[in-house]
Formats: C-alpha cells, sequence, structure tokens
C-alpha cells in the first residue's frame, strides 16, 4: 500500500484521511468534557454545511483521532483549518472565563497568534484501501482502552468516539458517517 502522509492545509478533498491532532505540550486539556463539546460542535458545524465526512473519531485527553474527507472549502480555508482555528479560538474563551492560569500555559511567542493549542502540523495519512481503513477505525475505536489510557473498558462505552455507532447505529451527536455510505 502506498502511504502517502500530507500537512493540514495540503490534504485533497474526496479522499480519506487518517487524521491525528495533538494538544501542544501534549497537556491534557481534552479530558474536560467542555473542551471535547468544542470539538464536537466544530465537526457538527462542518458535517451540517456538507464540508466533511466523518467515518471515525475518539477524542482523547491530549489528541484525536479522525477518519475523514473533505469535500469542499470553508470560504477560502480547508476545513481542517477551520477546525483548528475554531477550537483554538473557543479553547481561548472558555480558559480566559475559567481558568487564566492555564491559559497562560498555552501562550506562543509566534508573531502571528497569542496562544497555541495544537501542535504544529498534524498526522494525515490518506487512506487508499478498505483494509487499510478498517486497521485504522479499529485503532481509533481501541484507543480509549489502552493500557495506557483505561479510559473505558469496552470501546463502545466511550462516549467520546464513534465506536457505539458502528455497534448500535446511534449516533449522539449527528456526525458520523458510516464508511459504507
Amino acid at each position: 500500500m502506498n502511504i502517502k502522509h500530507a500537512r493540514q492545509g495540503q490534504m485533497e478533498t474526496e479522499l480519506c484521511y487518517f487524521y491525528t491532532d495533538t494538544i501542544h505540550g501534549f497537556r491534557h486539556l481534552l479530558a474536560d468534557d467542555t473542551f471535547k463539546m468544542i470539538c464536537i460542535d466544530s465537526w457538527k458545524y462542518l458535517t451540517e454545511k456538507e464540508l466533511i465526512k466523518i467515518y471515525g473519531y475518539v477524542i482523547m485527553p491530549h489528541h484525536i483521532h479522525l477518519l475523514w474527507m473533505m469535500t469542499g472549502l470553508n470560504g477560502k480555508e480547508s476545513p481542517a483549518g477551520s477546525f483548528a482555528k475554531f477550537t483554538a479560538h473557543q479553547f481561548q474563551k472558555k480558559l480566559r472565563q475559567t481558568n487564566v492560569e492555564l491559559l497562560m500555559q498555552y501562550q506562543s511567542e509566534k508573531r502571528d497568534r497569542a496562544y497555541q493549542f495544537w501542535k504544529r502540523d498534524p498526522l494525515a495519512i490518506a487512506i487508499t484501501s478498505k483494509k487499510a481503513l478498517l486497521q485504522k477505525l479499529d485503532y481509533i475505536h481501541h484507543n480509549p482502552v489502552q493500557e495506557k489510557w483505561q479510559l473505558t473498558v469496552l470501546p463502545e462505552d466511550y462516549r467520546w468516539s464513534s465506536a457505539a455507532f458502528y455497534l448500535t447505529g446511534k449516533d449522539e451527536f449527528g456526525i458520523v458517517t458510516h464508511y459504507e455510505d
């Protein structure tokens, strides 16, 4: 299988990617459900605007994994860029209201931003076969049960993942498209 890595802004539309983005400094910002919902809200907006299709996801304490396809641009911006920008603004807003001390840990020395919540250059691997898609989907769904995390006993019991959707057909947040659709 030919594996193609891409930068966030270089992902092609109409191609499925295994995508990983990590919180800067590996801080466990996403351990808080409020910040997980910010990610969900962004994905919900992008799916409702038909700019992305999400085939699988998991939100972990300091990173996210997605199997997704971008179907169009959000103005001049890629949906991945829109996701990163929206979530960063919302994280900043929430921390400014609730935990300024934690917000200061995300201060950036870069000229183009005051804070940096996501690491630079998330991983994006083009998925070129059903076998690869299923392997990544399995990996995503089993992330919360790994010994390192132990967030749940069964993958489908972890609320912040698409595992339950593939077992029951229930999509609590209305953001998942079955990979066969």
